[in-house]
């Protein structure tokens, strides 16, 4: 299964959420967020499983302007 990772960094951690599943999880380096990521999905997967996951989500851009 083929999941989808959004990662921020919140002062030293990096804060991984999977969009698909709502699992998120942190970590102090890239790898790390994703590993445990992966980890906590997994245990949520096998606790509640879904077989109606979603497609991917869409990912884009978008501009805002700023008046100041």
């Amino acid at each position: 299964m083929t999941l989808t990772a959004l990662l921020h960094k919140e002062d030293k951690l990096y804060v991984a959420q999977c969009p698909e599943i709502g699992t998120a999880s942190q970590g102090y380096t890239i790898e790390e967020a994703i590993s445990n990521l992966r980890e906590a999905t997994k245990l949520y997967l096998e606790e509640f499983p879904r077989e109606d996951v979603p497609d991917s989500p869409i990912l884009t851009t978008f501009e805002v302007s700023l008046n100041v």
